[in-house]
């Protein structure tokens, strides 16, 4: 590891920090070159270095100096920070059939389904709405912080935002400010399905 590097990091000999508490420069260019598909001459080609500088940062077998790193993480592009922090292995599920949504309003007139079982420190909310002839999310209406936005997949859906109501068909959407008060209903005559997401999660 060299010099410069350890002292990007606040780490020389005179402090107790030691290799193995480094990042590993040549496995994490590995793993985030192949999470972009991309091979050792193509990712070369857009940094403007040798191929032979990828492969031997990749074995270990050199190590790279601050600046011609970034040089190399400017051919993905990202940054410095990002390279050396980034967990390069999804922490949570990432496909999700349609048996592994969370069923969270059901029972009546109205299903929404939300993407991802857990919901902990999540920071979107993504719904598969379902709304049958007639469905009313309630005379009161919401309210809430955050802000929300969804498209009509199929059907008819009636929005009320604010004091101000729309018909929204199938491929048209809404994007608004959660607090202003608002209602969703179907007042048609076959099933309407939206997909929605709201930031912060309302669930």
């Amino acid at each position: 590891m060299s010099d410069e590097f350890r002292r990007a990091h606040g780490g020389d000999k005179s402090h107790e920090t030691n290799d193995d508490d480094l990042p590993k420069i040549g496995e994490r260019l590995k793993s985030l070159r192949k999470m972009y598909g991309f091979s050792q001459r193509e990712l070369a080609k857009r940094a403007g270095v040798t191929n032979g500088t990828i492969s031997l940062v990749e074995q270990e077998r050199i190590s790279p100096s601050i600046g011609s790193l970034k040089k190399v993480l400017d051919g993905f592009p990202i940054s410095m920070t990002d390279f050396l922090t980034l967990d390069l292995a999804p922490k949570r599920k990432v496909f999700y059939a349609g048996k592994d949504m969370k069923e969270i309003a059901s029972g009546g007139d109205i299903s929404f389904k939300l993407v991802g079982k857990i919901t902990q420190d999540r920071k979107i909310q993504m719904l598969h709405e379902h709304y049958q002839p007639g469905a009313d999310t309630g005379e009161e209406m919401l309210s809430h912080a955050g802000e929300e936005t969804g498209i009509v997949v199929s059907g008819e859906l009636v929005l009320t935002v604010g004091g101000d109501t729309r018909v929204l068909l199938a491929g048209e959407a809404y994007y608004f400010d959660s607090l202003l008060p608002h209602r969703f209903r179907n007042l048609g005559q076959s099933e309407c399905v939206v997909v929605s997401a709201c930031t912060p999660p309302s669930f």
